[in-house]
């Protein structure tokens, strides 16, 4: 299945505050790196059948969804599911934590929030309960309103050996993200109904590119 996404910049979406994405601070040898550029969030049509993509419901404003686990203990905790890899070098195996890039690449983590809503909840006591993961490509029936997939992204301008790099929570595998939507109505309905649900790939503005 070939990607169909809307890419967005966070500085750059209609109206006040309309996404807030979060996510830790990187780190090496304790100063902070920042990522060049803005970071970016992308809105996929993918991740599920593509007769549900067709019937994917707006993120309903106020919705908040959280991914990744700040606490997560290793590379085996399930509980995480950052991938990190290197940015023109797709023969570095990915990874939950930090991999080691070539010179002139760049390291880049990629964090998949939970498309999967209850129908009910904007929020639940652990942030994360209201929200699930598709299963075989189809959203379980506790959670059965498809909407789009969040696909946060963010590119660091280092490599070679990773082993003094830190987010502020931890390892690579602590990466997390937290969003909560903001979107005008109305301009998220246009966007899912001319860019995601018919699977067509638009550029920051909402326009078929």
């Amino acid at each position: 299945m070939e990607q169909r996404c809307q890419d967005v910049e966070t500085s750059g979406l209609p109206g006040p505050r309309s996404v807030n994405p979060h996510a830790p601070r990187k780190q090496r040898d304790g100063k902070n790196l920042r990522p060049p550029g803005r970071g970016g969030v992308q809105y996929l049509g993918e991740g599920v059948r593509d007769d549900i993509i067709a019937r994917t419901q707006p993120l309903p404003l106020g919705l908040r969804i959280v991914a990744g686990n700040a606490k997560a203990t290793g590379i085996d905790d399930p509980s995480g599911n950052a991938r990190w890899s290197c940015l023109h070098a797709g023969h570095v195996a990915s990874s939950k934590d930090f991999v080691n890039c070539p010179a002139g690449t760049m390291l880049e983590s990629y964090l998949d929030f939970p498309q999967c809503w209850n129908g009910r909840d904007l929020d639940s006591a652990d942030h994360k309960s209201h929200m699930a993961y598709p299963v075989g490509g189809a959203c379980p029936a506790s959670h059965p309103v498809p909407v789009p997939k969040l696909r946060q992204v963010l590119r660091y301008p280092v490599s070679g050996d990773p082993a003094r790099l830190r987010l502020a929570s931890g390892r690579g595998y602590t990466m997390h993200g937290d969003f909560f939507n903001a979107w005008p109505p109305a301009e998220m309905e246009r966007r899912l109904r001319d860019c995601i649900r018919p699977i067509i790939k638009c550029g920051a503005d909402g326009t078929p590119s």
